[in-house]
């Protein structure tokens, strides 16, 4: 196959169904090479889908694609460093890796557990860490690569019942800026993605108003595979001077989505004291506050 990652190694974590899948579908329809990592784990984590990573692979392999399959859990460094091995003994190279494997466990935050907080950011945000940092060195040896990292609008923007979700989420969107600064010298890119599309992952939606059957409806319209263009284009030499950026993608659209940055500031000669911070900087600074909004809040419109 040729096309526009042709000679490209591409490893894609939790690549067994949804999101993952089409991503490593598309990667080899664009003559990648292609490491398919999926632990065979249901949406909480436990393991229930053996033989999903291999069942892509074979996909590929029917289409004229290469591919190999690998099981191993993100959340184990060991595992992840021999993610990273397999696609170098395989095929030579490892030129992009998209971080994609995810569990939830939601929840409100007063009903949380440790374990269930532990679980989800292990998988998202240690997991993250631990394939990006196994692939760094085989980046810098070669001096080249793309990192592309799964975030959340939960995370960037807010959600309801998903603090381990949202904190695993907009840690990675932190992860990602400081692996693009520190690697930058080595040509190496790092960005994220904010994914809308009915996948795993969203699946467990809770329907219980005519308003959530509503929203649920329109995720289910939005394709995982709208997601691909946007992550093959990160990972090819056209992407190579785009780094340190978080995207969305959602159906139709792809946004830039903004950083944090100061908004207004408030100056007092002498400094402050509770009093003149409740009198003065408050009132000042209360037109940049943010509201409190979800996620749905602030992307209110129809997918296109």
């Amino acid at each position: 196959m040729t096309g526009m990652l042709t000679g490209k190694v591409m490893l894609v974590t939790g690549a067994g169904g949804g999101i993952g899948r089409d991503i490593a579908l598309a990667a080899a329809g664009q003559g990648a090479a292609v490491v398919v990592n999926d632990l065979g784990a249901s949406l909480k984590g436990d393991r229930s889908e053996a033989g999903a990573a291999a069942a892509v692979v074979a996909e590929i392999e029917a289409a004229g694609g290469r591919a190999i399959a690998n099981t191993g859990s993100v959340s184990d460094p060991d595992a992840a460093r021999q993610m990273v091995s397999d696609a170098v003994e395989a095929f030579g190279r490892l030129d992009a890796v998209v971080n994609n494997a995810g569990i939830l466990r939601d929840g409100f935050f007063h009903k949380m557990t440790y374990e269930d907080f532990d679980a989800v950011v292990k998988v998202h945000l240690y997991g993250s860490f631990n394939v990006s940092r196994a692939a760094a060195d085989q980046f810098r040896a070669q001096e080249g690569g793309a990192l592309i990292h799964m975030t959340s609008t939960s995370g960037l923007i807010g959600n309801l019942a998903q603090a381990n979700y949202s904190a695993a989420k907009l840690g990675i969107a932190a992860l990602s800026k400081s692996i693009a600064l520190d690697l930058k010298r080595w040509n190496v890119t790092s960005n994220c993605i904010a994914p809308f599309a009915w996948s795993r992952m969203t699946s467990s939606i809770k329907v219980d108003t005519p308003e959530q059957a509503e929203r649920v409806r329109k995720l289910q319209e939005m394709k995982p595979a709208k997601i691909a263009p946007l992550a093959l284009y990160l990972a090819s030499d056209q992407g190579r001077d785009v780094t340190g950026q978080i995207f969305a993608s959602r159906n139709n659209e792809i946004f830039v989505m903004s950083q944090p940055r100061p908004v207004r500031s408030v100056h007092r000669d002498g400094g402050w004291t509770p009093e003149t911070v409740a009198e003065h900087a408050m009132p000042a600074l209360r037109a940049g506050f943010v509201p409190l909004d979800v996620s749905a809040d602030v992307f209110n419109w129809d997918p296109v």
